[in-house]
């Protein structure tokens, strides 16, 4: 090969890897804007229909930790399907789930308090008087242990509206 025609062979290799990662980029984007612009009005998973990621939410509440739920304990509430890790964690919910489902449908209350829905991480939680919060990250849930009061205001404001834009 020339020269010229190794020159031109090498800026190909660098166009097809530079087109190849703006790929992945986008991909891994366009993943998350999914997950973050969701549109349901609980959090749930868009291939399976389960409820936040299928943590069973009254565990927070007795184990004081995250735990999946198994699908032998499963409870259709708010036209989605929840999933538990016992038969008693189901009864619990069952009877109350205005209790121990997340607030504001799973989405994190701090971005709910700027105005926007963001899917949280059944990972990052906190229970606050007697209610669970989920958090799209780790500092969001650090910023709401810190002074939960003040986000739930803006929180709780804004909520209905948003709320309204979110398909039943």
């Amino acid at each position: 090969m020339t020269a010229r025609r190794q020159e031109r062979y090498g800026w190909r290799t660098a166009i097809a890897f530079f087109a190849l990662l703006t790929g992945f980029l986008v991909a891994a984007r366009s993943e998350l804007a999914a997950r973050a612009a969701t549109t349901e009005r609980v959090v749930v998973n868009r291939f399976s229909g389960i409820a936040i990621d299928g943590f069973d939410p009254v565990a927070y509440f007795v184990q004081r930790r995250a735990v999946k739920g198994l699908e032998d304990f499963e409870a259709p509430e708010g036209g989605v399907v929840w999933r538990f890790h016992n038969e008693g964690n189901r009864a619990f919910f069952v009877a109350h789930p205005e209790i121990y489902g997340p607030q504001f449908g799973g989405y994190d209350p701090i971005d709910v308090a700027r105005g926007v829905t963001f899917a949280g991480n059944p990972r990052f939680w906190v229970i606050s008087e007697q209610r669970l919060y989920l958090f799209g990250h780790e500092a969001n849930r650090d910023a709401f242990a810190a002074d939960p009061d003040r986000f739930l205001e803006q929180a709780n404001a804004r909520w209905p509206v948003l709320q309204q834009d979110l398909v039943q």
